[in-house]
């Protein structure tokens, strides 16, 4: 046994072992899956064994009630010397994230947007609507008189059907249909605009269209407009028209991205303008991919879209703004 402590003198000195309380039991008893609010994860226990909602950050935790992973917390029990029994889940140290010029600390919430909240997590931004929107009234309760209240009057088959149509008006999947490759159900997010209004730029989506069907944030280089010092008097839009869709340029030219030319020549199709005050934007593209060859550094190879038609619209967005495309359902 350890020797009693003597006055003034703390637990920890004398060489007192704690024992820490068992928060995990078997054989496992978990009670209904919880519904977690938008953003936060729904994770098995630290036990192993239940779907909890996982802890977030400043809250408390344990061996059982994990911090959300997919937000980069862990579960700090400095404070809790010398027991190390109960923490409070914190940030890992890692780099933050830039949007339209703006820094962002990793583990920062912020409200670029009056309708979402966005997170940092580790250089990828994610977002949630600040408020959540009510389901439409269903078809199915319009008949009346026939069942008792509160009795749904459609049967199993119109229920899924309901389910499943109401699945396909999300915001995530209007890019529907859904393709099935190699036992993955392919999904991707809309492609972001291009970063730049002229020259090489950049978008990204998130998609799961890979070897392990996981989503992942892809890249690839576009080119909407060259930068011309004088880009009216280089199109030439017909008479009776305010809008040139899309245009050429006479000969095919190298693309040069980061110091680093082309070894290839392109005669690219790109989008056109308007004398008022409509932008043309890419209708429709394809994907290729370009070698480009660096003085002396060897070789690399990048995606890149390439534009088969633009389409003229009043609806102009700034690069880079991934609100864009956002509506509210």
């Amino acid at each position: 046994h350890s020797p009693p402590a003597k006055p003034g003198e703390k637990p920890s000195e004398t060489g007192e072992i704690h024992q820490r309380k068992e928060v995990c039991h078997w054989p496992c008893r978990c009670p209904p899956v919880p519904a977690c609010p938008p953003g936060v994860s729904l994770v098995k226990d630290g036990c192993g064994c239940c779907k909890v909602c996982a802890k977030q950050s400043g809250e408390t935790c344990n061996e059982a009630d994990i911090c959300d992973p997919h937000k980069g917390l862990y579960c700090d029990y400095s404070a809790d010397r010398p027991r190390y029994e109960t923490g409070v889940c914190a940030y890992l140290v890692a780099v933050g994230c830039e949007l339209n010029g703006v820094y962002y600390l990793n583990g920062q919430t912020f409200q670029p947007n009056p309708l979402y909240k966005c997170l940092c997590i580790s250089g990828a931004i994610g977002c949630t609507p600040v408020f959540t929107p009510k389901l439409a009234a269903s078809p199915c309760a319009r008949v009346r008189g026939r069942k008792k209240p509160g009795q749904s009057t459609c049967s199993l088959g119109q229920h899924k059907q309901l389910q499943s149509t109401n699945y396909r008006l999300m915001s995530a999947y209007r890019s529907l249909p859904l393709v099935l490759k190699n036992k993955c159900l392919v999904q991707a997010t809309p492609w972001t605009p291009c970063s730049r209004t002229c020259g090489i730029g950049i978008s990204s989506r998130v998609t799961n269209e890979n070897r392990k069907c996981e989503m992942k944030k892809e890249k690839r280089l576009c080119l909407i407009q060259p930068c011309l010092t004088n880009i009216p008097k280089t199109i030439k839009i017909p008479k009776g028209k305010t809008c040139q869709p899309t245009f050429q340029l006479p000969t095919a030219e190298k693309l040069v991205f980061s110091g680093c030319s082309t070894t290839q020549s392109y005669k690219l199709t790109f989008c056109g303008v308007c004398l008022d005050k409509r932008c043309c934007i890419p209708n429709k593209s394809k994907m290729i991919t370009v070698q480009f060859e660096c003085p002396n550094e060897g070789f690399f190879k990048w995606k890149m879209m390439w534009i088969t038609s633009c389409v003229c619209q009043r609806i102009c967005t700034a690069p880079g703004d991934i609100f864009s495309e956002l509506k509210v359902l």
